[in-house]
């Protein structure tokens, strides 16, 4: 068996020479007309939706068709709005059956009042105007002139426009299409014909959303991770297979896809209360499958369980931040009552009780007041993250701990070179003793001289101090370094 799409491959949008998955046998064309066939969701007999987490998706839609032996033109409905028309795949999975593509369109010129209006010009139409003296509606037949920036008529020999009134049409021009259909022309050798259909579409989305509750102590944690889908892509997938792949997956930009009008209204389900996903390695990715049917319905957002973890164990810090930009000049005073960062960092293993690939997605923090209700904390983004590395969150800023930073000395020695001395003050104005970090990100070729208290090399760019500081008290630290920067 063998493809045969030749020089009769044709349409407007020339992508049948990528439908490679039919089974065909060659013969000539059939003689005559196509019959017209239509196929909606009715027909479906499984829909399978895999979604990245670049707002795009694969749709495969399997269904059984009434066609007709001989050439058929087949109307195929309940597609995306937003799908891709050369991504397409068509192919039978009958059989031994003879099933040829000659001719791929997709119509997506869709009926709305400003279509309907620009599909009349040059014709008349019914113009209704309510009459107050009256009481009623008085009907008169008018010609539509034109509809650009505005629908121009000619009642009863007078040009008008900005007509205040409603207007009757006859009938919806057959070109008018309720939805977005793609539509084949077909060779088929029977009456019935199973069919799986494969494209891409955007506007299908997916994130991980994380609720992270600490304990009393801030060592410990509950962590939940919830998978949510949006699904805009202008149709609804009903008992779908789903699953979901994270990674990030390289595609050429595609053009906008033309505007179309939805109701914008939103549904969101209640979310499951379990994780329900399997997980596997694909490629170089993470694929996610969820293990029961779901529906996906046009606007809608919803939320199904990816994991959930207790008494992970979480580590609190405080971080006094410096920039690059103080060891390449004279500045002065660097920072004043500058507020003290609060991070929390998670190892990913399963030593810490988790120990998964966690796909990208926003983190957010609760810990319970003395009355037991939950109050958030902050949130942050994170990154996908395999096992066994290590999160890191930026909760929020401390109220209760600043810090002064300033320059003391700055010595320039030579065009590349320089040298400075360095003042740290920490204030904390809690009842309890805290740790803070000051980190040094000082880049290029540095050595520390001097110091007041010992130091760690972070990395070839960074050094830090672990510094205590007391309750409602202060603590100074003290450096020299001298830095090459080019």
């Amino acid at each position: 068996m063998m493809l045969q799409i030749g020089p009769r491959a044709r349409g407007a949008l020339a992508v049948a020479g990528l439908l490679t998955g039919c089974q065909l046998e060659a013969k000539p064309p059939s003689a005559g007309p196509a019959v017209s066939r239509q196929s909606d969701k009715a027909d479906r007999k499984a829909v399978a939706v895999t979604v990245y987490n670049q707002n795009f998706g694969v749709v495969r839609d399997t269904r059984r068709l009434k066609l007709s032996p001989g050439r058929v033109e087949l109307s195929f409905k309940d597609v995306s709005a937003n799908i891709q028309p050369e991504t397409v795949r068509l192919h039978s999975v009958t059989r031994g059956a003879l099933f040829e593509v000659l001719e791929q369109n997709y119509r997506y010129d869709l009926l709305t009042p400003a279509k309907l209006l620009e599909k009349y010009v040059g014709r008349t139409i019914n113009v209704y105007r309510y009459n107050e003296k009256a009481g009623t509606e008085e009907k008169k037949t008018a010609e539509v002139l034109s509809v650009e920036g505005g629908v121009t008529l000619r009642i009863d020999g007078e040009v008008t426009t900005n007509f205040q009134g409603r207007f009757g049409f006859a009938d919806v021009p057959a070109n008018l299409l309720d939805k977005p259909t793609l539509v084949w022309l077909l060779e088929s050798d029977r009456a019935e014909q199973e069919v799986e259909v494969t494209y891409l579409t955007q506007n299908l989305n997916w994130r991980a959303d994380y609720v992270l509750k600490l304990d009393d102590t801030d060592s410990k944690a509950d962590l939940n991770g919830w998978v949510t889908l949006d699904n805009k892509s202008g149709t609804s997938y009903e008992n779908a297979a789903l699953r979901l792949v994270a990674g990030d997956v390289n595609r050429v930009q595609p053009p906008a896809p033309a505007p179309v009008a939805y109701d914008m209204a939103m549904r969101e389900e209640a979310a499951e209360d379990k994780p329900q996903f399997r997980e596997e390695g694909l490629f170089e990715y993470h694929l996610y499958s969820l293990e029961r049917p779901t529906s996906l319905l046009d606007k809608e957002t919803k939320q199904v369980s990816l994991l959930s973890a207790e008494s992970v164990g979480v580590t609190k810090k405080l971080v006094f931040a410096s920039e690059p930009y103080f060891y390449r000049g004279r500045y002065g005073q660097l920072a004043q009552n500058q507020k003290v960062g609060v991070f929390v960092s998670i190892d990913n293993s399963e030593k810490n009780r988790l120990g998964m690939p966690l796909p990208k997605g926003t983190v957010r923090l609760y810990k319970a007041d003395k009355s037991g209700a939950l109050q958030f904390l902050g949130e942050d983004a994170i990154d996908h993250t395999p096992r066994d590395e290590k999160l890191e969150l930026k909760v929020g800023d401390a109220f209760d701990v600043v810090g002064d930073r300033v320059q003391k000395e700055w010595s320039q020695i030579g065009n590349c070179t320089g040298e400075g001395s360095f003042e740290v003050e920490l204030r904390n104005h809690k009842d309890t003793e805290v740790s803070v970090e000051v980190s040094e990100p000082v880049g290029g070729d540095w050595q520390v001289i001097q110091h007041s208290q010992p130091f760690v090399k972070v990395d070839a760019g960074t050094f830090r101090f672990d510094v205590k500081v007391p309750a409602r008290g202060a603590t100074k630290i003290s450096y020299r370094v001298r830095v090459r920067y080019c």
